[in-house]
């Protein structure tokens, strides 16, 4: 059955009833289109029978993991790595005939402090850090070659201005620790495609730091296949035209794009749209805070109309843009809940607490017959 298209963004019918297995699902809709992807918690793959699990397997064609796969959990200490999380994250995938994504190989984040140290607690030199880096990255891309089909190889590295982060891998390698990394990946699986992967990069100075920052990767024949546009976003930010010329420079650079961590922040309060750095705490506010128990009918339909938006910008770009993934599953586990005013009630995404399809759901399966 159809969805109809009344004057306001509603559910279809068909999904009213709250079905976890409703028809038409976003990965058929949009096979012909692009890939339909969500970052997952072990919650979704850890019983493939459980209501969580047939809603993954039934609605998307791509996953992406949200923690198992970074440093932190995986490689925790000096030569001990935990695969267990991970091996599950991707033989759920496998077996589901789910294009897989690893994330993350190389962030500023979630690395323990050990990483850049030697035994005596002081910084690693360049030599050593690199050599840490090559090991990690060939253990983890060796492991899955051939299953996992693309990694987010270097996360979030360049400042607003497009300027490197002065992060630690900056500090100790120096300005080509991002190239080092994707040549380190390349070595451990040539098959894989390669990303890099960040956010705000609608603004465009940091637009333009990335397209800097890639010319230079390929320069050097390093490869690099695309470019993962976070996008997490508001109802007013950013502006489809800046969205639109991030989308356009990339595929020029002949890379593929994707949007690759989107959800729609609702709630009032930041002082910097699109900002995720999850470092960043702002103060503690009711009045940032306005929906503690539901997205009111209004802000349900101004959430739909703003995914309708966002996917006409994606379908209008179809073949530069490979793959949309959502940012989670349901609004109860978004990170967005607690970021950048921890404990707040957010609703970003396509599917409610109780796992059942929103409005924007509607508006999205419906952006692709326009």
């Amino acid at each position: 059955m159809r969805s109809i298209r009344p004057k306001t963004l509603a559910l279809p019918l068909f999904l009213c009833i709250g079905s976890l297995a409703a028809e038409p699902s976003l990965k058929d809709t949009y096979k012909d289109k692009f890939l339909i992807g969500a970052a997952l918690n072990p919650s979704y793959y850890a019983n493939e029978t459980s209501p969580r699990s047939q809603l993954v397997k039934t609605q998307f064609s791509s996953i992406t993991p949200e923690n198992v796969m970074k440093w932190e959990p995986i490689h925790p200490k000096p030569g001990q790595y935990r695969f267990e999380a991970a091996d599950r994250f991707l033989d759920f995938g496998v077996k589901n005939g789910m294009f897989v994504v690893g994330h993350t190989l190389v962030w500023h984040q979630q690395t323990p402090k050990w990483v850049f140290e030697d035994e005596k607690g002081a910084p690693l030199t360049r030599d050593g850090l690199l050599e840490r880096m090559r090991e990690h990255i060939h253990t983890l891309v060796g492991r899955y070659k051939g299953r996992i089909k693309g990694w987010d190889v270097v996360n979030e590295a360049l400042n607003e201005n497009g300027t490197l982060r002065d992060s630690p891998w900056k500090k100790i390698i120096g300005d080509d620790f991002v190239q080092k990394a994707f040549e380190y990946a390349h070595e451990a699986d040539p098959t894989a495609e390669l990303y890099y992967n960040d956010y705000r990069l609608e603004v465009p100075a940091k637009r333009d730091g990335a397209v800097a920052l890639v010319k230079k990767i390929k320069a050097a024949g390093v490869p690099v296949t695309g470019i993962g546009i976070q996008e997490h976003v508001t109802p007013v930010w950013p502006a489809s035209n800046d969205l639109e010329a991030s989308i356009t420079a990339f595929g020029q650079l002949g890379l593929k794009v994707m949007i690759t961590e989107l959800d729609v922040d609702m709630l009032p309060g930041s002082k910097k749209f699109g900002d995720a750095d999850i470092s960043r705490r702002e103060a503690a506010d009711p009045a940032f805070n306005p929906y503690p128990k539901e997205l009111p009918p209004e802000e349900q339909q101004k959430l739909a109309r703003r995914y309708a938006e966002l996917f006409g910008i994606y379908l209008k770009h179809r073949g530069t843009i490979t793959r949309v993934t959502l940012w989670g599953i349901n609004d109860g586990e978004s990170w967005l809940n607690n970021f950048p005013i921890p404990g707040r009630v957010n609703h970003p995404l396509l599917f409610d607490r109780a796992l059942h399809p929103k409005p924007a759901f509607g508006a999205v399966i419906d952006a692709a017959s326009r």
